[in-house]
């Protein structure tokens, strides 16, 4: 029997695993889910390995039974504000006296355009090549065979703190799982959304979860920028709660019933009521007030995923934005992520699945199907 592929998101927010298998037409079969609620995990990290541990056993043991396998091996999905990229470029002479670029031209530029030094406690997650290029010209796509003195290529390179990637595989091995592969989630995500038309066009995918927002951009088919800030949902359910002094939970219900990422002018003055609770006065709050705080905090988020970007990146994304992850829920969030680049704004769908499909079809899906996709 074939072993099924297991992708494991230790989130902020909630813990999925999911068991697939690939298709022979590159469809991806979902054969089981199991989701638990995430304790002991913060800004998408670790700091409570006891409890994490914990709610994976049971995400994992929830997906052994609605797949009916037994799970030994995962791919884990890593995500947090740590994890950063940066561009590197390699470049060596070309070994043959005529001229003609080899592979082991292409193997030998990759090695050295790989080879960065890092501070000792971060450690590389993915060194992705972007364009090569020959004596300084315009970029080319497959350098073998062609001629040229010098070769040289553009290396993404991304890089976390090496106990901060670890921690996760860690909770994981104690499972006890082998863990095959670890990959930034923002990759995943992409992944599990886009299609070839989009990455060739140019595209922002930004991946909203409970305590992290991972970004990856395309452009012309390769990937052009990634990174994480420790933002995310929880941060304006905190904002509503501080802002009303009202609960956590209220203000997560709040957010997801009454809440929008832009201001609805024409229901600005409608009241919401929320009862009282132990220890919390009933109150009530006026929806634009509310939608005031919950824009204040999007509007924000998304600007820094802006200015981390450079400025003649965001031209061109002729695909535009692409928002996942379960903040991609928020009313209005694509209207507002439209007015901020400038570019049309929409919410991803999981593409290429069947299965479990209409389970695993929302954009909080994206991170562990394209996973799957990348085992």
């Amino acid at each position: 029997a074939i072993e099924p592929l297991v992708a494991l998101e230790i989130g902020t927010s909630k813990i999925v695993a999911v068991v697939g298998e690939m298709r022979s037409d590159g469809h991806i079969m979902i054969t089981g889910v199991g989701e638990y609620r995430s304790v002991g995990v913060r800004k998408g990290e670790i700091v409570d390995f006891d409890n994490a541990l914990v709610c994976v056993r049971s995400a994992i043991q929830m997906a052994e039974e609605s797949a009916q396998v037994e799970v030994h091996e995962v791919h884990l999905a890593v995500s947090g504000g740590h994890i950063q990229s940066l561009t590197n470029r390699g470049t060596v002479p070309v070994i043959d006296p005529a001229g003609e670029i080899t592979a082991k031209d292409v193997a030998q530029v990759m090695d050295v355009a790989r080879a960065i030094n890092l501070p000792s406690d971060r450690e590389i997650l993915h060194s992705i090549c972007q364009h090569f290029y020959i004596d300084d010209q315009e970029p080319v796509i497959r350098p073998e065979g062609m001629e040229g003195a010098r070769l040289a290529v553009d290396m993404l390179v991304l890089h976390g703190i090496r106990a901060r990637l670890h921690n996760p595989v860690r909770v994981a091995r104690s499972v006890p799982l082998d863990v095959a592969d670890v990959v930034f989630s923002g990759l995943c995500s992409g992944l599990g959304m886009l299609t070839p038309e989009q990455k060739e066009s140019g595209v922002l995918v930004i991946d909203i979860g409970g305590g992290t927002t991972d970004y990856v951009a395309y452009g012309e088919s390769k990937l052009a920028a990634a990174g994480v800030l420790s933002i995310g949902g929880d941060h304006v359910t905190n904002d509503i709660a501080v802002a009303f002094g009202i609960s956590m939970q209220q203000a997560e219900r709040l957010k997801r019933e009454s809440g929008s990422a832009t201001i609805d002018i024409p229901n600005r003055m409608r009241q919401i009521s929320i009862p009282p609770e132990v220890g919390f006065q009933g109150r009530t709050v006026a929806m634009g007030t509310l939608n005031t705080v919950m824009n204040a905090r999007m509007e924000e988020l998304l600007t820094m995923v802006r200015s981390r970007l450079r400025r003649e990146d965001l031209q061109q994304f002729g695909a535009g934005v692409v928002l996942t992850g379960g903040g991609a829920y928020m009313k209005s969030v694509c209207a507002l992520g439209g007015r901020i680049f400038r570019l049309p704004c929409s919410v991803g769908k999981v593409r290429g699945v069947s299965g479990l499909a209409a389970a695993t079809s929302g954009p909080e899906y994206a991170t562990t199907i394209g996973l799957v996709r990348y085992g």
